[in-house]
């Protein structure tokens, strides 16, 4: 174990438990070092802090320490702060300022001390009319542990006989059963259709005013004030992706993959609007019917949305068994396949790295 008090000043109150704490272990039995590393010091720490039956004091924090030699002067450094301050470089960063003024002959320094001196001055602040850069938060994260509780949906197009003409599928997935529960096909993209698709769709799956959450990309018909009024009037919980990051919505980008990779999928494009809306419908009923999804341990949709998926797969395992059972020299130790149905899903989950910095904050 590594000395956790390296490089870092340590009060005097502190070192004082450390030394209490050591010094309880030695006394009961214990080896130094196995005491030293269970507080997180070495023992060459410890006989640094534990001289002549006293504990020592860190000096660190009262050492006096040199001027640096090329350390600039007071004047040096106000000559650096009143040129930022001049009216034509008020709007204009250290990497804009010192090129500038080598291009007149004049040098007071790099950028970085440009930058040091204005930090230190409380005037390293975002210059110009454009907004300041923010980060990006993490999305939110929603689990669903049935039916009905988190949807995502999105709008792909599909393809027409016209170069740059498109028809615009319109889906809405149910995160924890992977079930298409609402889609239409229409000629344009609209928060209008949008919410009216959502309506039907929450009454259809009896979902109204319970608090659904409703995940999104930040598409305009998505954010479209007429969808997020009907959202609210419906009782829905809207969610939204990152700018400019697809991996927050993956499971509608998963299902239009799916959809567009079909053996079926016309690839010269859809003939007319009542054919992309004819295809879709018979998709729909494929995938939800139909199609084993292999996050679902190869059960349907429609059998995760109704819980048939549970009877389904204790009777696969009890069909693997009985076949072990009759042949157990060809399974040998080997155990039948897991048919434990799936657990609760969860939208945009706490990568491991970002979990443990929020638990150690």
């Amino acid at each position: 174990m590594g000395d956790r008090t390296r490089g870092r000043l340590t009060s005097l109150p502190e070192r004082i438990q450390y030394i209490e704490w050591i010094q309880d272990a030695t006394q009961a039995g214990a080896r130094l070092n196995p005491a030293c590393c269970e507080v997180g010091i070495s023992v060459r720490t410890y006989r640094r802090w534990y001289k002549d039956s006293q504990v020592q004091q860190d000096k660190r924090a009262e050492a006096i320490r040199p001027v640096p030699a090329n350390k600039m002067s007071v004047a040096e450094q106000a000559a650096i702060i009143a040129v930022c301050n001049q009216p034509r470089f008020a709007s204009l960063p250290p990497t804009q300022i010192v090129p500038t003024l080598l291009d007149e002959g004049i040098y007071h320094g790099s950028e970085s001390t440009f930058y040091r001196l204005l930090k230190q001055h409380n005037q390293l602040n975002h210059r110009g009319r454009r907004l300041a850069p923010s980060a990006s938060k993490a999305p939110q994260t929603f689990t669903a542990t049935a039916p009905g509780q988190v949807l995502c949906w999105d709008i792909t197009y599909l393809p027409s006989p016209i170069r740059g003409q498109f028809y615009y599928l319109y889906m809405i997935e149910d995160v924890y059963s992977r079930k298409i529960v609402g889609q239409e096909v229409y000629d344009c993209e609209s928060g209008v259709l949008a919410a009216q698709l959502l309506e039907r769709t929450l009454i259809r799956e009896k979902v109204l005013h319970s608090g659904v959450v409703l995940h999104s990309d930040n598409g305009a018909p998505m954010k479209a004030q007429t969808m997020r009024m009907k959202a609210y009037e419906l009782g829905v919980v809207t969610s939204y992706s990152r700018p400019r990051v697809s991996n927050d919505n993956p499971f509608a980008e998963s299902l239009f993959k799916t959809c567009k990779y079909r053996p079926s999928w016309p690839t010269q494009g859809f003939k007319s609007l009542e054919a992309a809306r004819d295809w879709v419908l018979s998709f729909t009923r494929w995938y939800n019917n139909e199609h084993k999804h292999s996050q679902l341990n190869f059960v349907t949709p429609s059998q995760r949305h109704t819980g048939e998926d549970k009877e389904i797969l204790a009777k696969r395992k009890l069909t693997m068994q009985q076949a072990k059972a009759q042949n157990p020299i060809r399974w040998g130790s080997q155990e039948v396949r897991d048919c434990e149905p799936v657990g609760p899903t969860t939208l945009n989950p706490v990568k491991e790295p970002e979990k443990m910095r929020l638990q150690a904050a």
